[in-house]
């Protein structure tokens, strides 16, 4: 038998080490959104998922073939977590000028009573051909902004995101 002594844990100590206070939706996303994405790509590129598109009587909701043979080379996916902000890259937001310092117009719903609206602090000027605007945080990305793919269709009729 050891006589060894064995450090002793203090397992009230180390559960209060953990302890926190409840999260936000925020807050789980922001904790969570790689291991989500990463739960996503496995069960797209599962084998399981393949053999549902080779099957002959395949379920109607799983995966089909795609119509066409696909061109793209390569995806950029940009998750940022923690990331800039959209109206301080690539999206601009005029409104924002309007109202800055002021508090948001009284027709917008919102989850909670907001304070006033701001605008970005960064400048945004106009680059390429196709005179997409790009936020001076990434003015070399505005220098080769024709052979990026800025998708701005995102609407939502409460200004919560």
């Amino acid at each position: 038998m050891s006589t060894k002594k064995h450090p002793t844990i203090d397992l009230q100590a180390s559960l209060a080490s953990f302890q926190q206070s409840p999260s936000t939706r925020r807050e789980f996303l922001r904790r969570s959104g790689i291991g989500l994405g990463t739960l996503g790509l496995a069960g797209i590129m599962s084998d399981e998922s393949r053999n549902v598109i080779a099957s002959p009587n395949p379920n109607p909701m799983s995966p089909k073939t795609p119509q066409f043979a696909p061109r793209a080379k390569a995806v950029i996916h940009l998750f940022m977590n923690g990331g800039p902000s959209q109206v301080d890259t690539f999206d601009p937001k005029p409104a924002l000028d309007k109202y800055h310092g002021q508090p948001l117009p009284t027709n917008l719903r919102t989850e909670r009573e907001t304070g006033a609206a701001y605008r970005s602090p960064f400048k945004f000027k106009k680059y390429g051909e196709s005179g997409i605007e790009v936020s001076e945080l990434f003015a070399d990305v505005g220098e080769m902004i024709d052979d990026v793919c800025v998708i701005r269709s995102m609407h939502a009729n409460v200004p919560n995101h």
